[in-house]
């Protein structure tokens, strides 16, 4: 995890290490999930998961390169999206990040 400033304020330093953080990509918005064999849906508990996001996935291994094309946001939820997958007999890794 990245450092967060206090929402009473923060000195000069602070908010110059989390500005030149989030400038460079290094954000808390990211997590990871594996589908489970023979099932179609997985769902992420997530808290910054909200009606408006967006959900972007990455594949990690070769099962979720092949999954991709079947791979979408079925559901969004406050804290929670159901993913859709193909149901196949081999599970599949997804980095994914929560934008909004």
């Amino acid at each position: 995890m990245f450092r967060t400033l206090n929402y009473s304020g923060a000195d000069p330093r602070e908010i110059s290490e989390v500005v030149n953080n989030a400038m460079n990509g290094k954000t808390n918005n990211t997590g990871n999930f594996t589908t489970t064999d023979n099932v179609s849906t997985t769902t992420l508990y997530d808290e910054r998961i909200g009606f408006d996001s967006v959900i972007l996935f990455t594949p990690i291994t070769s099962g979720g390169a092949t999954e991709m094309a079947h791979l979408y946001v079925q559901t969004l939820n406050k804290g929670s999206a159901v993913i859709h997958h193909r149901s196949g007999n081999h599970a599949a890794s997804f980095k994914y990040i929560v934008v909004g």
